[in-house]
């Protein structure tokens, strides 16, 4: 069964499928501020109704997960989408070019909060199966939605809900459509996520700034208690000195090295982008450091005076914030007491402050599943898709492999520039409709692998 019909029903119903994102849209839900949050919940469960999923709202200790399901057997394959509803707040408001919250088309793009990051991917995935049941009559596996309300203030109660609803959301396969798109406009395919742990670190001094002459080199300087701390934990070449800090790095495999030496590469376009003009690496350097290698980042530092002109004091207290990103099998909770243990031997005095962690999560480039959903990509958009190993970012992709263990594929829908948690958020039309098509395929090819399967066990 071939799926023109599909992109013919979806041209089609354009018009109609707009409307629906655009009424989604227009339903504020900032987390963080908890503004709209039931009521997009609401809308969004009546949507998925409309397009024939059968759902419901799910209670966690924050805001509810909206859930679906068409289910054909529970023996058949089964797929989980992932997505979630909430949005960043809309500031800065002035630098808008349109209203945020009323979803406007400019140049081929809509703008709207929320059109790339995460409605417009969601709103792909709840209409393709919509298209998918109305041009055929059924679904060829079972689909669960699992949409979330709190993505965006960092899916603090996604790990529970996952723990506690283990049974209802067994899958053998979880699929994301989220972030932007690869920047050479390719179809990009990404297997995992770095994870991230998130620390702060305070030095104190006296219990009052102090007169830098009156009492220097007598009252001790926090600021100089940070730089010791940090000249321990890393040498000049950028080695993480922290004992065990290296021990669970998983080392790439034989074909996602070979991955990451196909990746496309333009060093002065990223140089660009960076902002930086000295940056030299190569392609294979780059992606490694990137995907596969940790970091050990000073996010932010502060201490003293910092104002206009100068100030002669001794400042009393100094603090550093770091964000760790990991990968592999590093345990966001062993490397933080790794950490911990690492400041209690060599500056007791500072204290360590644990603001959130983030295990990493990758789903190994030679799963059954990815061939499939790379034939499913190509066929959507007819141009071979970029098989990434990782994200050098971090998203709660770990709740599927580690708790669930499923394996779990990301394919982003917006384009590269959606500028999302920005003003002007934006995605392509051309992405939200392809978006549809694709997911319709991916429903196709998973379908085409469970009879295939079902086939090779009635065989033997």
């Amino acid at each position: 069964m071939g799926l023109h019909r599909v992109h013919e029903r979806i041209r089609s119903r354009s018009d109609l499928y707009l409307k629906k994102l655009f009424t989604l849209l227009r339903q504020e839900s900032i987390s963080s501020q908890n503004v709209g949050m039931a009521d997009c919940a609401n809308l969004l469960k009546r949507m998925m109704e409309e397009a024939g999923i059968r759902s419901g709202l799910i209670e966690t200790k924050g805001h509810p997960v909206v859930y679906g399901e068409v289910n054909r057997n529970d023996s058949d394959f089964t797929l989980l989408i992932y997505g979630h509803y909430d949005v960043q707040p809309p500031d800065p408001i002035e630098e808008w070019l349109s209203p945020p919250f009323e979803p406007t088309i400019r140049d081929g793009k809509i703008y709207c909060r929320g059109a790339g990051d995460n409605k417009g991917q969601l709103m792909a995935q709840v209409l393709a199966i919509q298209t998918y049941l109305d041009e055929y009559g059924a679904l060829p596996i079972n689909i669960k939605c699992v949409f979330e309300g709190e993505e965006e203030k960092g899916s603090v109660n996604l790990a529970s809900f996952v723990q506690e609803h283990r049974d209802l959301l067994k899958a053998d396969l979880v699929y994301t459509a989220d972030g932007p798109s690869h920047e050479s406009g390719q179809p990009l395919i990404l297997l995992g996520v770095r994870g991230n742990l998130k620390v702060e670190l305070t030095a104190k001094g006296a219990d009052w700034d102090n007169h830098s002459g009156n009492k220097g080199n007598i009252v001790p300087n926090p600021i100089w208690k940070l730089i010791g701390l940090f000249q321990s934990m890393r040498d000049p070449s950028g080695r993480v000195l922290i004992d065990g800090f290296y021990d669970h790095v998983r080392q790439p495999s034989d074909l996602e090295v070979q991955l990451l030496r196909t990746l496309p590469f333009e060093r002065e376009s990223i140089a660009e982008q960076i902002g930086f003009r000295d940056f030299d690496l190569d392609g294979e350097t780059y992606h490694q450091r990137l995907m596969m290698e940790p970091t050990f980042n000073i996010a932010g530092f502060h201490g003293g005076y910092s104002g206009e002109g100068m100030k002669t004091i001794i400042p009393s207290q100094a603090a550093a914030k770091m964000d760790i990103r990991l990968v592999g099998d590093q345990d966001p909770e062993d490397i933080y007491q790794k950490l911990v243990d690492h400041v209690r031997k060599h500056s007791p005095e500072i204290e360590v402050k644990l603001w959130g962690k983030t295990p990493p999560s990758r789903t190994p480039a030679d799963h059954e599943m990815v061939p499939i959903i790379r034939k499913a990509v190509y066929k959507a958009y007819q141009q071979e898709p970029i098989l990434q190993p990782s994200l050098g970012g971090t998203l709660p992709d770990y709740v599927w492999t580690k708790i669930m263990g499923s394996p779990s594929i990301v394919v982003p829908y917006a384009n590269y520039d959606e500028a999302n948690h920005s003003p002007n958020e934006n995605i392509k039309m051309e992405n939200f409709f392809n978006g549809i098509a694709c997911t319709c395929h991916v429903i196709h090819e998973l379908g085409e692998h469970a009879k295939s399967r079902k086939g090779s066990v009635g065989h033997e």
